[in-house]
């Protein structure tokens, strides 16, 4: 599977957001809480600033990337 802008590396599915100050990027972690909570499948993160770092593994599956992982990316790419 491929999802534009993500990068399955060996932590997980990873993707960086760059935005233009804190208030977006809070905002956007915010909308992605939402839809993750939905799908039960919650990411890692990390914000400084304007950035937030997501990354995506499936921890009840030996933190693989599975399906899942796919399927919530495509959903947090839609929030963009």
């Amino acid at each position: 599977m491929d999802v534009p802008g993500w990068q399955e590396t060996a932590d997980g599915l990873t993707r960086n957001f760059e935005f233009g100050d804190f208030s977006e990027a809070f905002g956007f972690i915010a909308r992605v809480a939402l839809v993750a909570e939905t799908q039960q499948h919650h990411p890692d993160w990390s914000n400084s600033y304007g950035s937030v770092h997501i990354c995506l593994c499936t921890h009840d599956a030996g933190n693989k990337v599975t399906a899942k992982d796919y399927e919530l990316a495509k959903a947090i790419n839609a929030l963009l």
